[in-house]
Parts: C-alpha cells; structure tokens; sequence
C-alpha cells in the first residue's frame, strides 16, 4: 500500500527517535519547521529510555523524556511515525524525496493502554527492550511511560489463536490483525540522521566469555537490572542464580580501543562503570568492587569530581591493567579475572560473584544503507560535511557522546537544517 503525500520543501525529516532525535525535532518545530520524526521502534526514548540514571545529575529517564514526550504531544508541526524507517532518500538539498517503510503494529490509536490483550496473550518472547533478560507477553506496551502510549502485538503471534484472543479482548476495537506494511513519500528540504548507537556485541570478544558464562553481562544490561521498571525490579543480582553479589569487577574498554574491535575510544564507558559502582554501593555497601582499566575518562570538572568520590571509596580498587580472560568455577559459579597490574607487573587474579563489561557504542548507520551523499567513517560515524548542506548528523551518529553532549549537538545541527532551508 502506498500513501503519497508531498508537503512543502519547508519540512525537516529527523531519523531516529532518541535524546537526540528528540531534541532536534522538537528545536525545529518549536520555531515553526513542520517536522517528521521516524523511529524503528515502537516507541521514541531509545538509549535513554532504557537507563536507570543518567548523567550529570544522576537523573532516571523520566526527568528528561517525560518532558520532552508532553512537548511534542502539544506540537502539531511535529509527526511521529514509529515502526518506521527511511527506505530511500533522493535529490538535493531543499528538495528531496524520501521513502519510509512503515511496519505494522497491530494496534490503532484507539488503544487505552488498558492491557487486557496481554492477560489473555499465552505466548512470551524476549524482551529486546531488557536484552533478554526477561520474557514478556507477545502483546506488550514497550515500558510503562512509552511514547506513543500504545500496545504492540508482537508478529510471532500474527495468525495464531493468540491474536485471535487479543482481538476478541479488546473493547475499543484497537487490535487491527489487518495492517499491513505501509509506504509512505514525503518532499522535505532537510534530513538529521539522529540514528544513534547500539551496544557492541559482547560476544565477539572470546577472551572475555560473555553469552558462555551468564554472570558476566554488559554495562547496558546493568542499566537495567537497577532500574525500577527493569527484570528484577531494581534489585541488581547474579543472572545465574538470583544471589546478591558480593564482589564485582567491571573490564574497562572491553571491544573498545582494539584494532580487532571498536579502535576509538566510546567517550561513556569509564564514566558508566563509576556510576555503575554507586548503584552497586546503595544496594550493598558491604559489596567489594574492582575497576580494571587501561585509561580513564572523565572529560569535565563534574565528571572529574564524580571520579575523585568513587576513587575515595575505600570498598573500590582501581587496577590499571587490560583483563587477559575471564574464568568461571563450574560448581560456585565464581568468576576469575586476570589481568597484568601496569604499575606493579604483577599479574593480578580477582575472584568475583559477578563481571560488568564496558562494551563501546557502534554507530547504528554502520549497519544501514545510506544515502550517497552522506560520508561515513571507517568506523561507521556519519561525517557532517557543512559545505554540502541539506543532510546532517546528529548525537552518536556523529561521534560517541554522553546525553548532555548528544543535546548540545543536536540543537545545533537543528539549527543547521533551518539555515539549509533558508538558503534554499
């Protein structure tokens, strides 16, 4: 099915629905630019939205997303198209023509959010959203202050006796076991890939075991075990047994700064350990926590402070040293961490109860196809060229950034689609 409109050249198209997608739709709309925000998922928020805390305040995602959620609501210039992706970009700056693939959600604008298709739906999936590290119902509202506020049907149980009880649930007529994929040609004068980052697989770097060995996880997966609305409730525990942890390392740069990897540095990670480590010491202050490093990062004066705090904490060693392999006792399900001590030379064996490992962001435009026009780096970051005009890059599809960083940027390159328009 295709849908053809073509609204003037006037309008801003912003590829991805995160902190930075939102900022950038929300800086060009609010001055007047009709806008079309295009996100993959069923809901906008993304990286931000599976945080516990953030910094610099250590604020939960609420702080900001909530916010931004109610502006954009109250926006008529802004459209939102969840479950979308751009299939095609063409012409030139002022005048090009877009394609966006719009995947089926199975539920309408009708939806309350009552959740009755998910108290009868029997069949569970994973949830992408907790990394697996849960099962959900295969009709599911993303997380419980997801924008749009709607439920999803997951396509598994498309055509099962499933979706045939959802629909028969639903008493506002919101289940549509009809949809189909859309197409849908938008004329729009300005492009921002706000596409942002995904985690680096983990399981590719063989040394370190994780998808082998299940207490070892990622520093993203911690994220949500602390989290309220995560798999346990808030309650950070061993993957393997449900048991508190009373000893956890956290490997610095795992994937990071390796030619056989990431090369550059992410910019996050050694800050998200130290953050990490609190969320550790507020639930168990007894619990002993080791920091192996190679450098750290702490880019600012409240990121130095927050550093020198945790440094101080007398249950934290720091060990400067790359981990050579990480190995698990089979019948306490113990971890051992060895690593050569940089200072000392000493080579270094810490028994743990659980591993964190500080994966690096991969920019999500390396695994898409972009338009000719747009130049990537070898490592997948799209390069703003101003020269050119028209399209743009925006927060971590530009550079690996924090949340503040990701903001900054992406009211700026909001402020260079309006010019471009201008100029046009």
């Amino acid at each position: 099915m295709t849908e053809n409109k073509a609204p003037a050249s006037g309008s801003i198209l912003v590829v991805g629905g995160g902190i930075s997608g939102l900022t950038t739709a929300l800086e060009a709309a609010e001055v007047g630019y009709e806008v079309f925000l295009v996100e993959k998922n069923p809901y906008l928020g993304g990286r931000v939205a599976q945080l516990n805390q953030y910094f610099p305040k250590l604020c939960p995602p609420t702080c900001g997303l909530e916010i931004n959620f109610r502006r954009i609501k109250d926006n008529p210039l802004i459209k939102v198209m969840t479950l979308a992706e751009v299939t095609n970009v063409a012409g030139a700056p002022g005048d090009y023509d877009v394609q966006i693939r719009i995947n089926p959600r199975y539920v309408n604008e009708n939806c309350t959010g009552c959740g009755e298709c998910a108290k009868v739906c029997q069949t569970e999936i994973d949830s992408a959203y907790d990394f697996g590290m849960k099962k959900i119902k295969g009709a599911y509202l993303p997380f419980e202050m997801a924008f749009p506020a709607r439920y999803v049907l997951a396509p598994e149980i498309i055509g099962t006796d499933d979706a045939t009880r959802c629909k028969e649930a639903c008493a506002y007529d919101a289940v549509d076991l009809d949809m189909k994929t859309k197409t849908l040609d938008l004329k729009v004068g300005a492009v921002v890939y706000a596409t942002g980052w995904e985690p680096y697989d983990a399981a590719k770097i063989d040394n370190l075991g994780f998808g082998q060995v299940p207490n070892i996880i990622t520093n993203m997966m911690m994220e949500r075990l602390a989290a309220p609305n995560g798999p346990t409730q808030g309650k950070i525990l061993r993957p393997a047994d449900q048991k508190a942890p009373e000893t956890v390392a956290f490997v610095q740069c795992a994937g990071s700064r390796d030619e056989n990897h990431l090369p550059y540095c992410s910019y996050i990670c050694c800050m998200a350990s130290l953050k990490h480590a609190t969320y550790i010491r507020e639930q168990y202050p007894d619990a002993q926590i080791y920091i192996f490093y190679i450098d750290l990062r702490a880019p600012g004066y409240r990121y130095e402070r927050f550093y020198e705090k945790i440094k101080a904490d007398e249950k934290v060693t720091f060990i400067k040293g790359k981990v050579a392999e990480i190995t698990e006792d089979e019948q306490t399900q113990q971890l051992t961490v060895t690593a050569e001590n940089a200072v000392t030379g000493e080579k270094v064996h810490e028994t743990v109860d659980m591993v964190v490992l500080a994966t690096g962001m991969q920019p999500t435009a390396a695994n898409m196809t972009l338009p000719a026009d747009l130049t990537v780096n070898a490592d997948g970051f799209i390069i703003n060229d101003f020269g050119k005009g028209g399209m743009f890059a925006a927060g971590c599809a530009n550079k690996p950034a924090d949340v503040v960083s990701s903001n900054q940027n992406a009211t700026g390159m909001a402020l260079k689609a309006i010019q471009s328009l201008m100029s046009n």
